[in-house]
């Protein structure tokens, strides 16, 4: 089924890609974007991981920069039944992660400082679950994939003012079909994304979820990278809105039009879905050292706080206002591996 849906979308997007060269420059236009999309087809399922990753400044880390990290993402990978990925950060401080990948085997989780820095491990665990819940799907192809054909839609259909309009051009509709072209297909490309976004992240959720073994970790680590998405900016991700799709919560900030259509399904709903998932799953969590990991770091192990997750709101970078009674689903103490 991922391969068939796979393959509908690039095929939906090249369709996309050939109609706007078919307005700027008739059929011969129509006929370059074909063999530029086939190639870019072909680019894109090798390297357009490593092109997401660029654009973020995303950096390779090792496992003594960030030991917490990448003990935790390998016993959550061997739960899953997955290889180890590669796991890489990012300096910004909007909480947010997404995974990127062609297959399992090549498969790279990202995580934000910022992520790293507001969140408890119980609720990082949450969301590199979900992680490698998109890279156990094999989701992870056609988000970047799709991204990748879809910066190449909307830049396309920027140069179409310049290049399109004109009789040398064979454009059948003239200007009309430049101004289709300028603003039809980026919003075509934009709900595409967002018709796959939406019950991607349901399931990755799901599964994300029986993966980390608590599905209150992932809702409450939603709930505070959403209030820290809607106040942290991102400039990496405003300049490269085709790609907010891949993340956690969506990254943008609502500035641009790009982000009139949301590429994720309401985080209050996946929260709802998680809580009443949490009432028929146990919530042992992965372990670490043969015991269930419930604690911030190291040095403070404390319970789990399993409660519903309060919608207060957030404090100094992107963090929920912590309760008298112990937080908003996770534990107390030390902030993220970093210390």
């Amino acid at each position: 089924m991922n391969y068939f849906r796979t393959a509908l979308l690039l095929a939906a997007m090249t369709a996309l890609f050939m109609g706007v060269g078919f307005l700027i420059g008739g059929e011969g236009g129509m006929m370059i974007a074909l063999a530029v999309a086939a190639a870019m087809n072909l680019f894109s399922y090798w390297n357009s991981d490593k092109m997401v990753l660029r654009m973020h400044h995303a950096v390779e880390a090792n496992e003594s920069q960030a030991p917490e990290l990448f003990h935790m993402v390998r016993q959550l990978a061997e739960r899953a039944d997955l290889p180890m990925p590669k796991v890489y950060l990012i300096n910004n401080p909007q909480p947010n992660a997404f995974a990127t990948g062609r297959n399992p085997q090549n498969a790279a989780v990202a995580a934000t400082t910022g992520l790293l820095e507001s969140l408890t491990m119980e609720e990082i665990a949450g969301v590199m679950a979900h992680e490698l819940a998109h890279v156990k799907n094999r989701d992870t192809l056609i988000m970047t994939m799709t991204a990748t054909i879809a910066g190449a839609i909307s830049m396309l259909a920027n140069f179409a003012f310049f290049f399109g309009g004109n009789r040398e051009n064979n454009n059948p509709l003239g200007f009309i079909g430049v101004l289709i072209a300028m603003i039809v297909a980026p919003l075509a490309a934009m709900l595409v994304q967002m018709a796959i976004s939406r019950t991607r992240e349901y399931a990755a959720d799901r599964m994300g979820a029986e993966i980390c073994g608590n599905p209150i970790w992932l809702a409450s680590a939603l709930a505070k990278i959403a209030g820290g998405a809607a106040r942290v900016h991102n400039p990496d991700a405003e300049r490269n809105p085709a790609t907010a799709h891949m993340f956690i919560i969506n990254p943008l900030s609502g500035e641009r039009m790009d982000n009139l259509f949301s590429t994720h399904p309401n985080t209050d709903n996946r929260i709802r879905a998680l809580q009443e998932l949490a009432g028929s799953m146990g919530g042992g969590g992965y372990s670490r050292g043969g015991a269930a990991y419930a604690s911030t770091g190291p040095r403070d192990r404390g319970p789990v706080n399993e409660g519903p997750v309060r919608s207060d709101p957030p404090g100094p970078w992107g963090r929920s206002r912590r309760r008298n009674d112990g937080g908003t689903g996770g534990g107390s103490g030390r902030r993220g591996p970093w210390g």
